[in-house]
């Protein structure tokens, strides 16, 4: 049998080499590094056929006699661990390139790109390292199974409330303006004093939510539901109970099952992207709604006296609760201020977040 050169095709890094041999089911393989000289043997089926093929290579700088070869249908592959990591001008001692001897273009990266490849690789290994030094959350589990039942629990109410007020409201018209209380208040108080978990949840460090947005639209909503709508039954029937609880659930169906999915660390791109942008139109009109019911509550307070603060006589009679009522509507637009400059800040943060990865 007759020996012959194969063609070889050569990459480096700044610690190896990488050598492609072209053989085909190569057998008999004999690679070794005597004085900085690699020589290769093997039979195989390459460029003249199935023949006994072998080269030698003098290397220009000292490598390692650690010698790294892999065997594949096509081709053998290998690698060559240089003394020192540096930069080779060049392959061989011999400034002319063997005939044999040609760029692997498919692992080829010039000195820039090659120090830029190295330093990605280290820092891979830096974050696997603090990775691996920060220590588990032992109840990571159970903390995410426990939000993922609250999302759930609450995601079931607000859609109850926003299937069944939609549903009456093609079915009444009109007329299901008027006795929105009485059919939907149960579930909304239930869902808004479990809201309250809201405020507790980044309280805890169980959500990366910051607290203060939180307590603003948990006990604005509640202040509404339980001290305009609930202690008052002349507001009970005015129609906007309704655009305040339509609007509210509005919004909520879209954010719980977001925060679900987030507990599995699933997401859903449609989703993402309502949870994230029906809040601006839905948020201030809510906002609004929650005004006119304020608003509107003024004269009865006034009228009854409720929750009014009898005085000494030398002050006067009492201090009507609809002072507070009025500091409350100008604290209310300031909290949607800042409430929709939050929530502004997270969806831009998010989807530069997603940009980001994307690229």
């Amino acid at each position: 049998m007759q020996t012959l050169t194969p063609h070889v095709f050569w990459a480096q890094r700044h610690g190896e080499i990488y050598l492609r041999v072209e053989i085909s089911d190569a057998k008999n393989i004999d690679i070794s590094v005597q004085e900085n000289v690699l020589r290769f043997r093997g039979q195989g089926h390459g460029a003249k056929g199935e023949n006994e093929y072998e080269f030698s290579l003098e290397f220009l700088k000292p490598v390692k006699a650690e010698i790294k070869h892999k065997s594949t249908q096509r081709q053998v592959n290998i690698t060559v661990r240089k003394q020192a990591h540096c930069w080779w001008d060049r392959l061989t001692m011999q400034e002319k390139k063997p005939v044999f001897l040609a760029p692997d273009f498919d692992r080829w990266l010039d000195e820039s790109d090659a120090e830029m490849e190295l330093k990605q690789k280290e820092e891979k290994i830096n974050k696997v390292s603090v990775e691996s030094r920060i220590r588990k959350d032992p109840y990571l589990g159970l903390k995410k199974g426990y939000l993922f039942m609250y999302n759930l629990v609450q995601f079931l109410g607000f859609s109850w409330v926003f299937v069944n007020m939609t549903v009456r409201l093609f079915i009444l018209g009109q007329d299901s303006f008027y006795d929105t209380f009485h059919t939907i208040a149960d579930v909304m108080y239930f869902c808004q004093m479990l809201a309250v978990i809201e405020v507790i949840n980044p309280a805890l460090g169980l959500v990366k939510s910051g607290v203060m947005p939180a307590f603003i639209q948990v006990m604005g909503r509640n202040f509404i539901l339980f001290v305009i709508f609930g202690s008052l039954e002349e507001m009970q029937n005015k129609p906007v109970v309704f655009f305040v609880f339509y609007l509210w659930s509005a919004i909520e169906i879209f954010r719980y099952p977001f925060y679900m999915l987030a507990c599995i660390d699933t997401e859903w791109k449609a989703l993402t992207w309502l949870r994230y942008t029906i809040w601006m139109p839905l948020y201030p009109l809510g906002v609004l709604a929650e005004a006119v019911s304020v608003i509107q509550s003024v004269p009865i307070f006034d009228e009854t006296k409720f929750l009014s603060i009898r005085l000494p006589e030398a002050l006067g009679s009492s201090l009507s609760f609809s002072y507070v009522l009025q500091l409350y509507l100008l604290l209310m637009f300031l909290g949607l201020f800042f409430n929709f400059r939050y929530l502004f800040k997270q969806r831009r943060r998010r989807f530069r977040t997603k940009k980001r990865k994307a690229n």
